[in-house]
């Protein structure tokens, strides 16, 4: 009876220590900003083994980065977007590149069965890597499903290619795949799939979602794996190309992540020459790690602890401004563009001030004070509501306060990357339409701010202290989902301009 009763307790106890090893309340996370490398001509077909063997170039680059990552800790390690074979095909072209990726609940680990699914080389490499490293690995890669032209859905040469995201878990299973929702410009070589894709999967630290690059400007699949699939964590493989004031990707991932309450895991493409680069593990409070470099061409490893479980307080965004009483200035405003959109500016004139600009239904409010007013530099505050329509289409209401590229207003809203300005104090608020808002502060050299500013619960973004740095941007960007398709207005213009600057911009 005594030994039974040993047997027990021991049976008991294992089970508590299984159960307390199988839910974390931390977990260390890792995202590589990696410098791809790209075929000589992506307009050329070239054959499979052409194509693999310039997807194994870049998987060795990946895999010393998943290695590395795993020798240190890391649960998850997330790669680019494009991060196998690069940019810019054709549908024939990027075909060679393409593997049949099967639903998750197949329940298959490619390093162990390679040849179930036909010719798999990239997932049983990428499941052998996650599987030798006990490492969750997310990497992005092209899918292709056959389809009969018989069907209206179905393209012309008879197949679905997709934009895709895969997950293979530490035991390298295939545990996750998703299709890019939102294509973006250009990336005509992929289909979008019928319906939007909400792509969730559990891990012994977290719940997690995925999805990719522009999908992120979008309600779906982004904001929906958040608010109804209650997702802690963020998957984000990305080929980001900087668009300042408001658009940089360090910029605005961490500001996404403390807008939504998520841990954001962003691992982006590193080609400065496509103003290429910006990466970043990101908290809802706070950024815990980021990376942005123009200068070098190399890769980068980041790590970051996360709370498993992140706790995120929710925000009335137009509580306080609602409350201002301040009457905008109209004889000093002016127009200037942002990003192809027109805003309403005022000039911050003094070393302190309150102002408020309005346009459409938003109203913008700044208290702010300068540790100097210098002469050679110029700032603006400005507002804008309404619909952007260049390489997507969709609703914003934006508050932003910027540097200008020169004592010239029209330059206001012009890419700046450097300043000289420091804050010792600011807050901004608006009477926004939405709950969505992501609040961005962005200092000279293209860095943010981890802990000197801080949401308040009435919606006012606000320092906490001096900025360690020159000032470029402080915003809160606003979406408004609904209004995306509320007007037919032309872009047809203004996307071809942007189409011949993405051209000519080298790669």
């Amino acid at each position: 009876m005594g030994t039974s009763w040993w047997l027990a307790c021991a049976a008991a106890f294992s089970a508590l220590c299984v159960l307390k090893a199988s839910s974390l309340d931390t977990f260390l996370a890792a995202v590589y900003e990696h410098a791809v490398i790209l075929p000589k001509d992506t307009l050329l077909p070239v054959s499979h083994s052409e194509a693999l063997a310039l997807m194994n170039q870049n998987l060795d680059l990946l895999e010393g980065a998943i290695v590395s990552a795993a020798k240190q800790g890391a649960h998850i390690i997330v790669t680019p977007e494009d991060g196998i074979y690069g940019v810019r095909f054709t549908r024939d072209t990027i075909y060679p590149y393409l593997e049949e990726i099967p639903d998750p609940q197949v329940n298959w680990i490619p390093c162990d069965n390679p040849k179930r699914f036909g010719s798999t080389p990239v997932q049983e490499r990428l499941s052998c890597l996650a599987k030798n490293n006990s490492i969750y690995v997310v990497a992005n890669m092209g899918d292709k499903k056959p389809c009969n032209t018989s069907d209206s859905h179905c393209p012309p040469d008879g197949r679905f290619q997709y934009n895709t995201d895969v997950v293979f878990d530490s035991q390298g299973k295939l545990v996750a795949r998703y299709h890019k929702q939102n294509i973006f410009m250009g990336e005509d070589q992929f289909n979008v799939p019928m319906e939007p894709e909400f792509v969730t999967f559990d891990t012994p630290f977290g719940k997690f979602g995925v999805f990719t690059c522009f999908d992120i400007l979008f309600h779906d699949p982004a904001v929906t794996l958040v608010t109804e699939f209650q997702v802690d964590t963020i998957l984000f493989p990305t080929a980001w190309m900087d668009v300042l004031p408001h658009l940089a990707a360090i910029e605005f991932h961490s500001a996404w992540a403390m807008g939504m309450g998520v841990n954001f895991l962003a691992a982006n493409l590193h080609n400065p020459s496509r103003r290429m680069t910006g990466s970043g593990i990101y908290a809802p409070d706070s950024p815990r790690v980021f990376h942005y470099d123009r200068k070098t061409q190399e890769g980068k490893l980041l790590f970051a602890q996360l709370k498993s479980h992140p706790i995120h307080s929710p925000v009335n965004w137009t509580s306080y401004a609602s409350s201002v009483e301040s009457t905008p200035t109209k004889t000093q405003e002016f127009q200037s563009i942002v990003f192809f959109d027109e805003f309403t500016f005022v000039e911050l004139k003094g070393i302190k001030g309150n102002y408020t600009v309005c346009q459409n239904d938003l109203c913008c409010h700044l208290s702010y004070q300068m540790s100097e007013k210098r002469a050679d530099e110029v700032y603006a505050f400005g507002a804008f509501d309404g619909l952007h329509t260049v390489e997507g289409q969709y609703y914003l209401q934006i508050c932003i306060l910027l540097k200008c590229k020169t004592t010239n207003l029209r330059t206001c809203g012009s890419s700046v990357d450097t300043a000289f300005t420091r804050f010792e104090m600011f807050s901004l608020s608006g009477t926004f339409g939405t709950r969505y808002v992501f609040p961005e502060v962005l200092l000279s050299e293209v860095k943010l701010a981890p802990g000197e500013f801080q949401v308040s619960s009435d919606g006012r973004l606000v320092s906490l202290k001096p900025t360690s740095g020159p000032v470029l941007t402080i915003g809160l960007f606003g979406r408004l989902y609904g209004k995306d398709w509320a007007s037919n207005a032309s872009s047809d213009f203004i996307a071809h301009s942007l189409i011949i600057m993405l051209i000519v911009t080298p790669i």
